[in-house]
């Protein structure tokens, strides 16, 4: 197989593998979105929306495939995946404080 800067060209990885050698890649999207105004975005949410947006997890890819997905991805897409990651911390949140409410009323009750 041809070798480009050290890479197997048409090697199989799973996005994970791949993930120290497409850090520049990430961090062009990361700067693209800043520029178009999207101030909170960071390449660990971008990488988290991948996973759970595009990628459904950690598949097996190509190299060019992973470049490909990642610049082609939107900011529909993103906004979405935070949005959707911003209810679930509120859920969270309020569960928490529905149980530590509940162990202040057994205590108080005690």
């Amino acid at each position: 197989m041809t070798q480009v800067g050290g890479i197997q060209l048409g090697l199989e990885q799973t996005v994970v593998e791949w993930k120290p050698i497409i850090k520049p890649v990430i961090e062009s999207k990361v700067n693209e979105f800043l520029e178009m105004g999207y101030t909170m975005a960071t390449s660990e949410d971008l990488w988290a929306c991948l996973e759970q947006k595009v990628w459904g997890g950690n598949p097996t890819k190509k190299l060019h495939e992973i470049v490909q997905d990642i610049f082609h991805l939107s900011p529909d897409i993103y906004m979405s995946y935070l949005t959707l990651h911003a209810f679930q911390d509120d859920t969270d949140l309020m569960a928490s404080i529905a149980a530590l409410t509940e162990l202040g009323e057994e205590k108080a009750g005690k």
